[in-house]
C-alpha cells in the first residue's frame, strides 16, 4: 500500500510512504480516499493528519505508468477527484504536513485540506505542463491566489515554503525535524474539542467559501483529458521517462 494509517487519542494519521518519490498509481488515489472517508465517519477521530516519509510529500501521478498506458488518465482523474473531494468533504478537519516537494496531486491533497503546515525545505509546484497534463490549479488558487496559481501552472516553476507562507497558503513553516510535532500539536487542540462542534464548524466553513474546489477541479479535468488525447501529451511523458527534452512538432 502507498500509505499507512493509525488512530490514537482522537487523531487519525495517514502517512504516505511510496518510494522513490511518493507518486500514486491509478488505484491508489481511490484507496486513500476510502480511508479519509472512513476516518471522517469514525466517532473516535476528531481530526486527520496527512504527512509523508521519504524525500518529499507527494508528487502526483505515476508518470511512468501513464507513459506506458495513456488511457489510465481516466482512472487517475477519477481517483484524484475522489481523494481531493474526500479531504474537502471530510466531516472533521484535515491537516497536511508538507516536507520536500509537493507537486501536482500533492497540491491537490494539501490544497483540499483545512490546514497546511510546511517544513522549511518544502516547495510547491505544478509541473504538469511539462508532463503533457494539467490539473490542481483549483487547489493552488485556493492556497496561493489567482496570479500565483496561473504562473505556477503556465511555467511549471515551484515556489518555496517561505513564499507559500507569504501568500497565505500555509499556516506555519517549521524546521523539518519539528514538522510532525507541529502538525500533531494543532491536531491535539482540535481533538480536544466536541466532535459535534468540530463537524458543524467545518461544515459552516466549507459553506461560506466563495470557490467550490470540487466543481472547479472537475471543470479542469475535462481539459486534462482533452490534452491527454494529443500527440504533444504523449511526447511530454515519453521525454520525461527518457530524460530528454521534448520535441513538439509545430
Amino acid at each position: 500500500m502507498a500509505f499507512q494509517t493509525r488512530l490514537e487519542d482522537g487523531i487519525a494519521e495517514i502517512v504516505i510512504a511510496h518510494p522513490p518519490v511518493n507518486a500514486f498509481k491509478a488505484s491508489e488515489w481511490s484507496e486513500m480516499a476510502d480511508h479519509v472517508r472512513a476516518f471522517g465517519a469514525d466517532p473516535a477521530a476528531n481530526v486527520v493528519v496527512i504527512r509523508a516519509e521519504g524525500r518529499g510529500f507527494q508528487c502526483g501521478v505515476d508518470v511512468k505508468e501513464l507513459a506506458a498506458d495513456g488511457s489510465l488518465i481516466v482512472r487517475h482523474n477519477r481517483g484524484c477527484y475522489d481523494l481531493f473531494g474526500a479531504i474537502y468533504d471530510c466531516t472533521v478537519p484535515v491537516i497536511s504536513a508538507v516536507h520536500g516537494y509537493c507537486l501536482g496531486g500533492g497540491i491537490g491533497i494539501s490544497g483540499a485540506s483545512d490546514f497546511v503546515i510546511a517544513s522549511e525545505d518544502a516547495s510547491f509546484g505544478l509541473p504538469e505542463i511539462d508532463r503533457g497534463a494539467l490539473g490542481a490549479a483549483t487547489h493552488a488558487m485556493r492556497m496561493f491566489g489567482t496570479q500565483e496559481a496561473r504562473r505556477m501552472l503556465l511555467t511549471g516553476e515551484p515556489i518555496t515554503a517561505a513564499e507559500a507562507y507569504r501568500l497565505g497558503g500555509v499556516l506555519e513553516v517549521v524546521p523539518a525535524e519539528k514538522l510532525r510535532d507541529a502538525a500533531m500539536a494543532l491536531a491535539g487542540k482540535i481533538a480536544s474539542k466536541s466532535r459535534r462542534a468540530v463537524e458543524l464548524a467545518k461544515w459552516s466553513l466549507n459553506g461560506i467559501e466563495l470557490l467550490d474546489p470540487k466543481e472547479s477541479y472537475r471543470y479542469e479535468q475535462g481539459f486534462t483529458l482533452e490534452l491527454y488525447s494529443t500527440p504533444d501529451s504523449q511526447e511530454a511523458r515519453d521525454a520525461f521517462v527518457e530524460k530528454r527534452d521534448a520535441d513538439f512538432k509545430k
